[in-house]
C-alpha cells in the first residue's frame, strides 16, 4: 500500500537515510521515495501507517497529519 507523509526537520543527506532506515527496520521490503524540499516521504509499505508515523516520529522527526 503507498502512503505518502510529511515529515518536518529533514535538512540533509543524514536526515533522509535516518528515515529510510527507520522504515527499513519496521518493513525490510518497503519502497520509500524521499523528496527533502517539500518534506514529502512516500512509503510502499504492507505496515499499518501509524506504525510507518511512529517510527519516523522516534528518530526525531515530526510527521504532519
Amino acid at each position: 500500500m503507498n502512503q505518502t507523509f510529511n515529515v518536518q526537520g529533514m535538512t540533509c543527506g543524514h536526515c533522509e537515510r535516518a528515515v529510510t532506515q527507520a522504515v527499513k527496520t519496521l518493513d525490510p521490503q518497503a519502497e520509500i521515495k524521499i523528496d527533502r524540499a517539500t518534506g514529502k516521504v512516500e512509503v510502499d509499505s504492507s505496515q499499518p501507517r501509524e506504525a510507518i508515523a511512529s517510527a519516523i516520529v522516534e528518530e526525531g522527526y515530526t510527521v504532519a497529519p
